[in-house]
């Protein structure tokens, strides 16, 4: 029996999805309501990673734990309730496996928590953590969610971690990473020079299944399909939705008074700024990841190229949208 944590997110959606077709047993955590649209033969357990004795009851008989749950913002409000999430959330989980004879966790983290990247420099997984003014409170918070895992991992858990870049996929448009196609299909004009990470979904499930079944303990994996431009991946989306093209270069000049206005109208209005301070410098950061790591020890695994990834999300979402 596989219990996957976060499963109505992107990430958590789509690996129980490929683990209920491979005919695994799945109890699958939700909080408020069992996720639409998803396949029968799952046994939906509601639960929360900060309520310790729901926790405790999903891990009942389970035997390999998915940890997908977490938060994601760069909304400098939100620290608090951040830090609960991702470090305490993960804190929760590991004690509960250890407590439940769990046979293997696999630990979703993220590259933000190898810390700060410099300009210039690949980074692989023997990056290490460096308290930095800069630094993402929400990289901050991954990285001691990883601490977490790695204390339990200490105390006698079989564990494997996966610290994947910016995961494409035909999820909730409206937030995290599949907002970039909403932005596009609604010809957002603005590109960024900046380069970064990029990774399908169904590639990220996968490398996941094919860790938890493997012999790797005590390893983190970075998942990276390609290292390109924000304006590479806005521009491919745009031609599949058959949309305009960005064309407004953002400047670091520009992009200093957005994020400066965005956190004012946040103040007053209360909702989510649409840019950051952290995901402005994100936005125009040149940051190459080492995927090498993975394909030695896989050999058998290969990445889905991005554009034809871009090409099949976008009908997904042709579909899903009555586009």
């Amino acid at each position: 029996m596989i219990l996957v944590t976060g499963a109505s997110g992107l990430l958590g959606s789509h690996l129980v999805q490929e683990l209920v077709k491979g005919d695994k047993k799945v109890r699958a955590i939700y909080r408020n309501s069992i996720p639409s649209e998803m396949p029968d033969g799952i046994d939906w357990v509601r639960a929360d990673i900060l309520d310790i004795i729901s926790l405790e009851e999903a891990m009942k008989d389970i035997d390999e734990v998915f940890h997908c749950a977490a938060m994601v913002s760069f909304n400098p409000k939100k620290k608090e309730i951040l830090h609960k999430t991702n470090v305490e959330g993960t804190a929760n989980v590991v004690n509960a496996c250890l407590n439940n004879n769990i046979k293997k966790l696999l630990f979703v983290s993220s590259v933000a928590a190898l810390g700060k990247t410099k300009q210039g420099i690949v980074v692989d997984e023997k990056m290490n953590w460096t308290e930095d003014g800069d630094n993402s409170e929400y990289g901050k918070s991954k990285y001691l969610a990883e601490k977490e895992v790695w204390r339990g991992i200490a105390e006698g858990l079989n564990a494997a971690i996966i610290n994947p870049v910016i995961i494409l996929g035909a999820g909730d448009w409206e937030k995290g990473s599949s907002e970039i196609f909403k932005s596009a299909y609604y010809q957002f004009p603005w590109y960024s020079t900046g380069v970064t990470g990029f990774v399908d979904v169904k590639d990220v499930v996968m490398a996941m299944m094919m860790l938890m079944q493997s012999t790797s303990n005590n390893e983190r994996y970075i998942i990276c399909a390609e290292n390109i431009s924000f304006k590479e991946v806005f521009s491919e989306i745009a031609k599949n939705f058959g949309k305009r093209q960005p064309f407004l270069k953002v400047t670091p000049f520009l992009a200093s008074i957005v994020w400066r206005l965005e956190a004012l109208k946040a103040n007053i209005t209360g909702n989510e700024p649409l840019l950051t301070k952290e995901t402005a410098k994100a936005a125009l950061s040149k940051v190459n990841f080492n995927n090498e790591k993975l394909l030695t020890y896989l050999p058998n695994f290969n990445y889905t190229p991005i554009n034809i990834s871009i090409k099949r999300i976008c009908e997904e979402l042709k579909m899903k949208h009555h586009l």
